[in-house]
């Protein structure tokens, strides 16, 4: 007779998987599935495009109930919405509430999730300037740099249509001069998914020509920007009295 011990470890407490019926697996807790089918890690490995919307919509979710996972879970939901994310989006959250094992978190965070889609929608494109000379380029950073008393780094970042994407300070520095990261620099514009990029810096003290290390560290972002298909298209010094562009006098 097997001890209690023994009857605890070897007792079957889940049916074997590949006896299963699938929709009786995918009732299973999540943790049990197969690494690959599992929503979170579909989306880190394959990307959020190759999951269907039960399982986006189960990310947000989180977790299911007694003999229901997040995915059914959100399946039901989805039926409440008749298999519409436009009708979903209609529905509040006390109606979503409706489906047993959604609660008023859940239900909330599912219509945050659909009114942030839902203002990416709304946001018009045209509104995020165009960079077709380096005088636009110094009309959106000029008044960030223009009046400081110390040297500050910025970088454009920019779409495959040139228009910008993101405006970051990227360092700080005294009256003299101000470190450049090259790695600091191509991690925003890698972690932005930008297509092309725009250095600037000020002079203080209001002369435009570059120095020596200005040209150095142009020529250092250059290279490395060809490196990785990612081109630095100017580099601008900004001061009160206007600015001095690489790309208009051929330096880079």
């Amino acid at each position: 007779m097997a001890s209690r011990v023994e009857a605890f470890f070897f007792a079957p407490t889940w049916p074997k998987l590949k006896f299963m019926p699938y929709s009786d697996v995918r009732a299973l807790p999540i943790s049990l599935w197969k690494e690959c089918d599992r929503p979170r890690e579909k989306l880190l490995h394959q990307g959020a495009s190759s999951l269907n919307e039960a399982e986006l919509l189960a990310i947000l979710i989180g977790s299911g109930m007694r003999g229901k996972s997040a995915v059914q879970l959100a399946q039901s939901v989805l039926d409440l919405a008749r298999n519409d994310l436009n009708e979903l989006a209609k529905l509040k959250p006390h109606f979503i509430t409706q489906v047993k094992g959604i609660g008023e978190a859940k239900a909330i965070q599912i219509a945050a999730a659909v009114e942030l889609g839902r203002r990416r929608d709304s946001v018009d494109i045209t509104k995020k300037p165009a960079i077709r000379s380096s005088k636009d380029a110094f009309a959106i950073l000029h008044a960030d740099l223009r009046d400081l008393s110390h040297e500050e780094f910025w970088v454009l970042t920019l779409n495959r249509a040139n228009r910008v994407m993101n405006k970051v300070m990227v360092s700080k520095g005294g009256l003299a001069g101000t470190v450049a990261d090259a790695k600091i620099i191509f991690q925003e514009a890698l972690l932005g998914r930008a297509a092309a990029i725009i250095i600037a810096h000020n002079h203080p003290s209001g002369n435009l020509n570059p120095s020596q290390a200005d040209r150095e560290i142009t020529k250092k972002l250059k290279n490395a920007g060809d490196f990785l298909d990612l081109p630095v298209l100017d580099h601008l010094i900004i001061s009160e009295g206007g600015y001095f562009s690489f790309a208009d006098e051929g330096l880079i």
